[in-house]
């Protein structure tokens, strides 16, 4: 069952606390595994981002699409990715863990559409599918840099390696999703690097 109803207070400090301690698990060397003592809603299976800042900028990124896994373990896979194999940066070191800062998305299923008059800039995230290249930029990217809907599709279709007009050829899949985002700062949760060790 794909998740369709909008997260608790709870539940996204629960997943907030879920990611950081997957975070420290993974820097540390130690084996980690989601359990969580929130609703059921966090067994309901969801595509989700996990996003690393530290000092304001990217420290690393990495999410699922698709509805995989529930949400609670997807956001646990994907926190551990973006800290040690994001391939755009160096492993997080045991020295950053106070600096860095979680944010999570949690998707909805993705929408194909033809309009492009239907995606809205702050709501929706966009994904460019051309043969075997695929691209996604979430919602917040959009946003934080100020871009319009032509801009926003141009750095989608870069972002899959593609040529930045792509999205105007017939031959273009686009997709579009929303996302539910909070972080750790918006949900009041101080980082703190000895949280949650734990050895399984």
């Amino acid at each position: 069952m794909a998740l369709e109803t909008g997260l608790s207070a709870d539940d996204k400090r629960e997943l907030l606390r879920i990611a950081r301690e997957s975070v420290v698990a993974i820097v540390s060397g130690r084996k980690y595994s989601a359990s969580h003592s929130g609703s059921q809603a966090l067994n309901e299976k969801a595509g989700a981002f996990v996003t690393l800042h530290e000092k304001g900028e990217l420290r690393g990124c990495i999410g699922f699409i698709d509805a995989r896994l529930p949400v609670c373990e997807a956001v646990a896979e994907t926190a551990a990715k973006a800290a040690a194999s994001d391939p755009r940066f160096d492993a997080v070191t045991p020295s950053e863990l106070e600096q860095i800062e979680l944010e999570i998305s949690v998707l909805s299923p993705l929408k194909r559409v033809t309009d492009l008059e239907e995606i809205i800039i702050g709501k929706h995230g966009v994904m460019v599918e051309r043969g075997f290249y695929r691209g996604l930029l979430l919602p917040q990217v959009a946003t934080e840099n100020g871009w319009s809907r032509d801009e926003f599709l141009k750095y989608s279709c870069m972002k899959a390696g593609l040529d930045g007009g792509c999205y105007k050829d017939a031959g273009t899949r686009i997709s579009i999703f929303s996302a539910e985002v909070f972080s750790e700062k918006e949900c009041g949760l101080i980082p703190d690097a000895g949280i949650g060790e734990e050895s399984l």
